[in-house]
């Protein structure tokens, strides 16, 4: 720069005051990627990197409000802790974990007898065809088929697991 200044007949102290008290003078060379070429490598973050800056606790700025350090100390110390409390907190689970459809699907692919027992308290066997996410299709033997919608369901049980009462 100081050479365009000079070339057009100006001072360039007086258009950069920087570079009056000291002069850098540059090669053509140096400029244009001659032999002194900068080795320039791109610096990527890693994964680890970025999660380990979202976990650190930004520090709190000191209040110039005539307070005395201990306060602040006290403060910082007590904001440490908070966000310590804060990166611990659990994950609430997801909404759905797929324990029902295994179960579906264990109990379709084996043809195990159910009974299914609905909100009135009426109660149906059979073994379950297919389900969805509203409904279950009920094979039963001696009767006609079902759609059940589980919204009707109280509760369901292998039926080898029936105890039945006695009366003595």
């Amino acid at each position: 720069m100081a050479a365009a200044c000079e070339s057009f007949g100006a001072d360039p102290s007086r258009v950069f005051p920087a570079l009056s008290a000291r002069r850098i003078k540059l090669s053509q060379s140096q400029i244009f990627g001659g032999i002194n070429q900068v080795n320039r490598k791109l610096i990527r973050t890693t994964l680890a990197e970025v999660k380990g800056k979202a976990r650190e606790v930004p520090q709190p700025r000191e209040r110039s409000n005539g307070s005395s350090r201990v306060q602040n100390e006290g403060s910082q110390q007590r904001a440490a802790q908070q966000a310590a409390v804060q990166v611990r907190k659990r994950i609430p689970p997801p909404n759905e974990t797929n324990a029902e459809i295994f179960y579906y699907k264990k109990q379709i692919d084996a043809h195990t007898l159910m009974v299914i027992v609905l909100l009135d308290g009426e109660e149906i066997e059979g073994t379950i065809e297919w389900y969805d996410r509203g409904a279950l299709k009920v094979n039963r033997k001696s009767a006609p088929n079902l759609l059940v919608l589980k919204r009707n369901v109280k509760y369901m049980y292998k039926a080898d697991e029936r105890v039945e009462s006695t009366t003595e």
